[in-house]
């Protein structure tokens, strides 16, 4: 095991698998499900928090249901005058960017992003190289999404 390494066992893992597909399942269902109590799968979680293996419980929003149904990827190469944190920064204010990976090979970053149309990802496009610090990007537009997991 490596410094930050939790040791799962089967239940802990069949746990976490439970509570990707359902955030919101009772100890009850959940201890059943695993072959344990109530109490005792409440305590498994509450251990799996505190080892920082679970870092919170968030809802999972249908995109096209808030009007954003055009989703897309970009890849973000910076200019050499800015920094990761400032772009970093401006990118967590952008509402229609759902996420920012930073990467390595020929680009910077690849941001996820929900447009309610084109129009908005092209004015996306031009604030990111206007005030992004962005030189140059290369988008591909989700045609569906085959499955996903929790956060890695």
């Amino acid at each position: 095991m490596t410094a930050g390494t939790v040791a799962l066992d089967s239940t802990d893992s069949e746990i976490l698998r439970l509570l990707r597909e359902d955030g919101r399942i009772s100890w009850r269902d959940l201890g059943a499900a695993v072959g344990l109590s109530a109490n005792a799968a409440a305590d498994r979680v509450r251990r799996l928090r505190g080892d920082g293996v679970i870092t919170g419980f968030t809802a999972t929003v249908d995109l096209g249901a808030t009007g954003r149904r055009l989703v897309a990827l970009i890849d973000v190469r910076l200019a050499a005058s800015g920094t990761n944190a400032e772009f970093e920064a401006a990118m967590a204010k952008l509402e229609a960017i759902m996420d920012a990976v930073h990467v390595t090979g020929r680009f910077d970053y690849q941001l996820r992003v929900a447009c309610r149309d084109t129009a908005e990802l092209d004015r996306l496009l031009r604030h990111l190289k206007r005030e992004g610090g962005v030189t140059e990007t290369e988008t591909r537009v989700v045609l569906r999404s085959a499955f996903t997991r929790g956060a890695p």
